[in-house]
């Protein structure tokens, strides 16, 4: 199983941007996947979790803006970020944790 993240890019504050992470070779199992960054100088961060149930839960700074969600088609999660922050600016990464893989890091950058 390989994780293929993709997006994120170079947007204004207040702006939006979609991520992706596709589970190649996953079988469509439905488990556990998350989403962390990790900004320069700081220790990788949760941003958002989504469970088998269809559950979701998030950190505190990106309540009411980051939404993550399942793709069950295309065998991925996508994680949509709204009125993003220039705080936002960190390198993503998408997680599976029941099998420990994690994705290559997308970068995001929010100007202010």
């Amino acid at each position: 199983v390989q994780l293929q993240a993709s997006g994120g890019g170079l947007v204004q504050a207040g702006g939006s941007l979609r991520l992706s992470c596709a589970a190649a070779g996953n079988r469509r199992n439905i488990v556990q996947m998350r989403w962390y960054r990790q900004a320069p100088g700081k220790e990788r961060e949760l941003v958002a979790s989504i469970f088998p149930s269809g559950g979701t839960n998030y950190v505190d700074s990106v309540k009411g803006r980051f939404t993550i969600s399942r793709d069950n088609i295309k065998n991925a999660i996508e994680l949509q970020m709204d009125n993003l922050e220039p705080e936002d600016t960190a390198v993503y990464y998408c997680h599976m944790p029941s099998l420990g893989l994690w994705g290559r890091g997308t970068q995001v950058t929010v100007s202010s």
